[in-house]
């Protein structure tokens, strides 16, 4: 599994003393402002300043119950954060405004992201903890049919995806021969599954789980399709502060060797 390759590298590269290519890189920038790294401030205050989004469940997410965070990012920087002896300062922010939110100094780290060339122009990224995809939601009753991909990509098989999304140019190139329906905010391609106008919908791991578990008639299709179009996820800070990057991806480290982040997965995440 990815996820324990993930931890492999970190124990290897981290906890036996390497340094990672990203860490490499943040060392050689200029040191945090007035020498004093974010790290020492977050001791000195007793609080770490974390941004979130605040609507990417299952991973950053409002409970209106209690209008508190919950999540996989959640409970990982509360973890951190109590790890460190602090406590969390939640910030809240919009997913365009990440990067210049860290650049302006508005929190000390960002809840998690999937790293991107164009993010890593204005912040730095730590070890990958966890990995996005891409994957089939199907419903229930016309999933067996589906055994692979290539299952998939036949005639008569409709395919529903949101238009103008990632997932739309993904079923274009994976499903050829399908038949794509794409529809038009704030319809969803789940939406198109549950009404019968669709057999799936193709859609990120991390919604795939959510989705399942607030719809019986969803479901994952088997563990023989995997995922594809993979792409890591990190948390995000200033470039200019190595102590306090460095101090994150040993924690990181740590914690992927404990199990911590395959547990916030299966609690999170589960895979049907």
């Amino acid at each position: 599994m990815y996820r324990r390759d993930i931890a492999r590298a970190l124990g290897a590269g981290l906890v036996g003393g390497g340094t990672l290519a990203v860490a490499q890189t943040a060392q050689a920038q200029a040191p945090a402002a007035a020498g004093r790294s974010r790290l020492q401030q977050i001791l000195e205050r007793g609080t770490m300043r974390v941004g979130t989004t605040g609507d990417f469940n299952p991973m950053s997410f409002r409970d209106t119950s209690t209008n508190s965070y919950q999540g996989f990012d959640v409970e990982a920087m509360t973890q951190l954060a109590a790890d460190s002896g602090v406590r969390v300062e939640w910030v809240q922010t919009e997913w365009a405004q990440i990067v210049a939110g860290i650049g302006a100094n508005r929190f000390d780290i960002f809840s998690g992201a999937s790293v991107t060339m164009a993010r890593a122009r204005g912040a730095a990224f730590t070890a990958p903890y966890f990995e996005f995809s891409s994957v089939p939601v199907a419903a229930k009753s016309a999933a067996g049919r589906f055994g692979s991909w290539e299952a998939i990509n036949a005639d008569g098989v409709r395919v529903a995806v949101s238009m103008g999304t990632v997932f739309e140019d993904q079923a274009r190139r994976h499903f050829p021969r399908a038949r794509l329906v794409s529809v038009q905010a704030p319809a969803t391609g789940f939406q198109e599954v549950l009404a019968g106008r669709a057999d799936l919908t193709l859609t990120s791991n991390v919604e795939a789980s959510s989705l399942v578990r607030r719809f019986d008639a969803l479901t994952l299709l088997p563990a023989s399709i995997e995922p594809r179009n993979r792409r890591p996820a990190a948390f995000m800070m200033a470039q200019d502060d190595p102590i306090w990057l460095n101090y994150v991806n040993t924690w990181v480290g740590l914690k992927a060797r404990e199990g911590f982040f395959e547990a916030l997965e299966n609690k999170w995440l589960p895979k049907s």
